[in-house]
């Protein structure tokens, strides 16, 4: 048997992370623990781009861009999509789980850090509230 495991340390790597201001109390702390989890991880505040999206719908396009230009290794997808009482939730939602497409076409992972909810509180919750 082969196994293969990723070392956990990021020096030396470059991230960027593209998070959403639509709902920004919710993203903020999704964009704390990113960054606690990338220092815990050895990856220097110099080797992190942190790109300010407005909402969920446009974040397959810039992150597609940070892929395309280059200059980070990895990319980390963050967002709080909340369902309403209209199919927005829906479209919203669906558009912004595309951004796994663009580590397929372009080969820099993506990881997905978009939280689909039920409701607003869900959301606290899912980005360390209740749950930490």
């Amino acid at each position: 048997m082969r196994i293969v495991e990723a070392a956990l340390d990021g020096r030396g790597l470059r991230i960027g992370i593209a998070v959403t201001r639509f709902n920004d109390s919710v993203t903020r702390r999704l964009l704390d623990g990113a960054l606690d989890c990338l220092r815990r991880h050895n990856v220097a505040d110099d080797d992190i781009t942190v790109v300010w999206v407005p909402g969920g719908w446009e974040l397959p396009v810039v992150v597609r861009r940070m892929a395309q230009r280059g200059d980070v290794d990895a990319i980390v997808a963050l967002a709080a999509v909340v369902r309403g009482q209209t199919a927005h939730f829906d479209y919203v939602a669906g558009n912004a789980a595309t951004v796994g497409q663009v580590a397929a076409d372009t080969g820099v992972p993506v990881g997905f850090g978009v939280l689909t909810t039920e409701s607003f509180d869900q959301a606290v919750d899912r980005s360390g509230g209740i749950r930490g």
